[in-house]
């Protein structure tokens, strides 16, 4: 099985993100825009994206399956050594409000771990990569996830922590989930957290730059991820510094495991 080079990968995620700023246009997106789902938009540059990249990457390799927030799913994907994971834009509502904080997100799968991810922030001026093994960067930059120990005082990308959880200290939030996951990586922040399922597209790639870092990360119970899996779901997510992964699974897994009903 040929190997996908490094570099076509990044050419072809460069290229989908530049459509996508394009589109964007650097303010109020001019593209339409609808509801999936009650709380869940979409827009016309979320299709135009997953198309383009879909095409690209089966040139690229044409034997991998495919796994996309914006496809409808199929079981062929489960067949196949390597699957490619997609979120054309992650953070879909900072697109649409003119925001900066959504990303392109693409991954290669392999046997059920990342080998390859990418994550495109264009508004923002910055191209993360990870290859498993050779360490992630960004804009160039080889990244390296903090050192902190301590758990209280660890910097969390959020709006506003819950009120048992105040001892933590808010950054930046942008929409996008893999980008608050590249904050870890980066070192600008500590934890991200999460107790509710989410899906595999939208962590994959970030998942991979983040422990290329030195970052951990795993479900809300502490447990590996493992992708392209029959129902592409994990409940929740912890990303964090090593040094502060064990006290957050501590603090998070028992919320968890009350939603999930094994309290």
């Amino acid at each position: 099985m040929a190997e996908v080079p490094l570099r076509d990968l990044v050419s072809v995620v460069s290229d989908a993100a530049d459509r996508a700023l394009t589109l964007w246009a650097g303010g109020e997106t001019r593209v339409r825009q609808w509801e999936k789902v009650p709380g869940h938009p979409v827009c016309e540059a979320d299709l135009e994206l997953d198309a383009m990249l879909r095409e690209r990457l089966y040139a690229l390799d044409p034997s991998a399956g495919w796994l996309s927030e914006e496809t409808a799913d199929t079981v062929h994907r489960l067949g196949l050594p390597r699957v490619w994971v997609v979120d054309p834009i992650d953070g879909t509502r900072d697109y649409l409000r003119g925001k900066p904080g959504w990303a392109v997100s693409v991954a290669l799968v392999e046997h059920g771990a990342v080998r390859m991810g990418i994550l495109a922030a264009p508004a923002r001026n910055e191209l993360w990569i990870a290859q498993a093994g050779a360490g992630a960067t960004r804009n160039g930059r080889r990244l390296q996830a903090g050192d902190r120990t301590m758990l209280p005082g660890a910097r969390v990308p959020a709006d506003q922590p819950p009120r048992h959880d105040r001892d933590l200290v808010t950054v930046d939030k942008p929409n996008s989930i893999a980008l608050r996951m590249a904050m870890v990586a980066a070192d600008e922040a500590d934890l991200v957290a999460t107790v509710r399922w989410g899906n595999e597209w939208d962590v994959a790639a970030a998942a991979l730059v983040a422990q290329e870092a030195g970052a951990i990360v795993t479900d809300a119970l502490g447990d590996p991820f493992s992708f392209n899996r029959p129902q592409p779901t994990a409940f929740g997510l912890l990303c964090a510094a090593p040094g502060i992964h064990a006290a957050a699974v501590e603090r998070l897994a028992p919320r968890a495991q009350e939603i999930l009903g094994r309290g």
